[in-house]
């Protein structure tokens, strides 16, 4: 079967009409209303948007051949795990910031809104540098190894509320309430359209995304520059990044060993970037590669989850 033309308008139109009618069936109908998500229901979403991928992704081996499709399934791995370190940053931001449960989803839906524009504009900029400029992907590499090296160092901190510089942007055009209002961004008080603590959250959220982006998209770039193969993996994960959330909220803090996964996954891609023209590393052996050291990490994780919990001292007193 001759490979389809992933660089024509239509499949770009047919995707970008399935985001919207998604996103527009998941707020006005699903959550239409504001309720705090059960786990149950998160890993039925999280298993929804999976089996989306799957089938887009077989699409890809179908019509475009095996080269794109393991292009396609490397980089929707690659931000999948990635998009993991967004959801320790959330529970850190919604837990600082007390934001009430039931109002969570739709802080998360209308984040990640944001975030599809903002990634869509980076991956655009950094198409057209590789295309213009190869060296650029020098940069790219280097960038993603200090990337890794620096997630081993950092600590996880909720961003400043009072230091962000788009909340302070805000404020210069809006003031801000001190209570939370239901599930509105705005309210009229004393007569003036009022910012609540929801939206500068959101704020902080959609920031944080940019920083993680910066981070992530390049790493898709290391298996392939096709812009239609990196955005549509890209968002895939992202649309999955509320159900992940939900789901792994209670099981982040048992994975000890993800981090340093995550750091040596981004070593490798930017690795790999800078061998390009010395040796191309086949996407084959980059899938394998990343499956392995995501599948150790995690396998690790759970065994010493249960070895500390199994070592943990008779006789101490459980409160009810």
């Amino acid at each position: 079967m001759p490979a389809f033309d992933l660089s024509s308008v239509l499949p770009w139109t047919l995707f970008l009409a399935f985001v919207a009618g998604m996103l527009a069936l998941d707020l006005g109908v699903f959550h239409r209303h504001a309720h705090a998500v059960s786990r149950r229901e998160a890993l039925i979403w999280s298993a929804v948007w999976i089996g989306l991928a799957v089938l887009f992704n077989i699409g890809v081996y179908v019509f475009s051949g095996s080269q794109r499709g393991l292009e396609w399934t490397t980089g929707y791995l690659i931000e999948k795990s990635l998009s993991v370190d967004n959801v320790f940053v959330f529970l850190l931001i919604f837990a600082t910031f007390q934001v009430p449960v039931q109002y969570q989803h739709r802080v998360l839906f209308w984040g990640i809104l944001g975030a599809l524009v903002m990634r869509a504009v980076l991956i655009a900029v950094g198409a057209a540098l590789l295309g213009s400029f190869h060296w650029i992907i020098y940069i790219f590499g280097a960038f993603l190894i200090f990337t890794g090296i620096k997630f081993l160092k950092d600590t996880e901190e909720a961003p400043d509320l009072e230091h962000n510089r788009l909340v302070r942007l805000a404020r210069r055009f809006f003031p801000a309430t001190h209570h939370y209002h239901g599930q509105k961004f705005f309210v009229r008080h004393l007569g003036r359209l009022t910012m609540t603590p929801l939206f500068l959250v959101l704020l902080l959220i959609e920031s944080t995304d940019l920083v993680f982006a910066v981070d992530s998209i390049p790493a898709i770039f290391a298996v392939t520059e096709d812009p239609f193969i990196v955005f549509t993996s890209n968002i895939f994960a992202i649309l999955g990044l509320r159900a992940l959330y939900f789901v792994l909220s209670g099981y982040l803090a048992g994975l000890k060993y993800l981090k340093p996964a995550l750091a040596g996954v981004l070593v490798f891609v930017g690795a790999k970037m800078l061998l390009v023209d010395v040796y191309k590393i086949p996407a084959l052996v980059s899938l394998a590669v990343i499956v392995v050291v995501l599948g150790v990490a995690i396998s690790a994780s759970v065994l010493a989850r249960r070895r500390d919990g199994a070592e943990e001292p008779a006789g101490v007193a459980v409160s009810e």
